[in-house]
């Protein structure tokens, strides 16, 4: 077994994941989980730049995670920043931040494409989601908070295209009002639609048999779903859910005042406002691919990207 540590920097959050690798199998044990948020990627959509109080919070998370990393013991650490990073004029001074923290790691922390990402984010998602019997070819979509990534495959990775309708951006350029206005979300809409024509040419949605949703938004808008009174990832991992479920929870969420979103049990408070625009894209996601394909499950997936990146770490 080696122990690794692989951190995942969005747009919204910060998350950690330490896992014991078989490198014999390719298989991973979780030894501990942990996400903050910390929107390093507010205000980029507006200004094109990572503003300093972003880059100081994620810097002080990373502190921790650093530590936590020396408390368990990991081997191999792989530090991964996506869209945020990617659209900022000025990543290169949170790189050289993050680089000052892991220090000991000798971490080059990496700003990964698009595609690189949806890679990572397909092996992660698919392996759990093989294994319990839903068939290929995947359309394996991670909506992230500036950006989603949407990777075809069954046991390898066909296409994949990165597109920037992140519940972050999409809140921060549509969704402004408390609950937002119908014509907020129409517009929110208009922009979601262009994306998924984009994404459609690229990865093409027909003959998809299962559709994987992964990352926050998509999790919680199970959560609401299921009606659970508290985030249970184990109930919500692998759950199958309708078209008409994601819409009517989209409906809920979009209609609920910041205050009646922070009152649900499984809502973190890092998501209340903005998973509104998180689950209006996945709802519009899983309408098209829906209407185009017709697959058999609509699958949430609490393994993700954050796995793709502890496999990366071990050669199978």
């Amino acid at each position: 077994m080696t122990r690794v540590g692989a951190i995942d920097c969005g747009t919204n959050s910060i998350r950690l994941l330490v896992a014991d690798i078989d490198p014999d199998t390719g298989t991973s044990s979780d030894v501990h989980r942990q996400m903050e948020v910390v929107r390093l990627g507010h205000g980029v959509d507006r200004t094109g730049r990572l503003d300093p109080a972003a880059i100081a919070r994620t810097l002080a998370r990373s502190r921790d995670y650093r530590d936590a990393c020396r408390h368990y013991g990991v081997e191999r650490l792989r530090f991964v920043a996506t869209s945020a990073a990617r659209d900022a004029q000025n990543a290169a001074e949170f790189v050289d931040g993050v680089r000052a923290v892991f220090t000991d790691y000798a971490v080059e922390p990496e700003v990964v494409s698009g595609a690189e990402e949806a890679a990572l984010s397909f092996r992660g998602a698919t392996v759990d989601v093989a294994a319990a019997g839903f068939p290929g070819p995947y359309l394996v979509v991670d909506l992230g908070g500036g950006s989603t990534e949407f990777v075809r495959g069954t046991r390898q990775v066909q296409a994949a295209c990165s597109v920037d309708i992140g519940c972050v951006r999409m809140t921060e350029r549509h969704l402004r009002s408390d609950p937002p206005t119908p014509s907020e979300v129409a517009a929110a809409t208009s922009d979601i639609e262009a994306a998924l024509a984009e994404a459609e040419t690229v990865v093409g949605f027909a003959g998809v048999r299962t559709l994987v949703g992964l990352a926050g938004s998509i999790t919680t808008v199970t959560a609401h779903a299921l009606r659970l009174a508290a985030y249970d990832p184990a109930r919500i991992h692998l759950r199958d859910l309708t078209p008409a479920a994601v819409a009517d929870s989209t409906a809920a969420l979009l209609g609920a005042t910041r205050a009646e979103r922070a009152a649900m049990g499984f809502m973190h408070p890092g998501r209340v406002d903005v998973i509104g625009a998180g689950a209006l894209v996945w709802q519009r996601i899983v309408a098209r691919v829906s209407e185009v394909a017709a697959p058999g499950a609509i699958v949430t997936s609490e393994h993700d990207i954050l796995d793709g990146i502890a496999l990366s770490l071990v050669p199978s």
